[in-house]
């Protein structure tokens, strides 16, 4: 079994920005190199995406489709929605929601998308810039500290 790095909205912006952040690019070629599978959650890109639209930076949106196109890309299905809307529950149950009531919750389809890939025998780990969240509901951690070395 391979792990699977799936980026968050955080890393994957960073890594999708055209001029900065080399640190994250140079970690994720390392990766890369030594056989890790990396993906891009379709939840991941659409937060990404939207805000590269709005700004009219459309070279960062070449990237993230160039990204898209070269790592491995993980779709919202249902499944995916079915687990998002269970921890979704759940977590306002507890009184610890990671968004408001009436927000899309992308923590929440990220963190499903994790668990349907930890159920299909894969380990998974999200790259991410804010552990607060995502920890609570899949295995997370800062990109930077995810060793190259895997």
């Amino acid at each position: 079994m391979r792990r699977l790095i799936l980026l968050d909205a955080g890393p994957l912006g960073m890594v999708s920005h055209p001029r900065k952040n080399p640190e994250i690019k140079h970690w994720l070629q390392q990766l890369l190199l030594v056989g890790v599978r990396v993906a891009v959650p379709e939840i991941a890109d659409y937060e990404v995406r939207r805000e590269l639209l709005r700004a009219n930076q459309m070279t960062g949106v070449k990237r993230l489709d160039t990204l898209k196109a070269s790592l491995d890309y993980l779709p919202i299905t249902t499944p995916v929605m079915l687990r998002a809307a269970e921890f979704w529950a759940t977590l306002r149950r507890q009184g610890t929601p990671t968004a408001a009531d009436t927000a899309l919750d992308g923590d929440v389809i990220l963190a499903a998308i994790a668990a349907l890939r930890l159920a299909y025998g894969d380990e998974v780990i999200i790259a991410t810039t804010n552990l607060r969240h995502l920890a609570r509901l899949a295995p997370a951690s800062l990109w930077h500290e995810i060793e190259v070395d895997l």
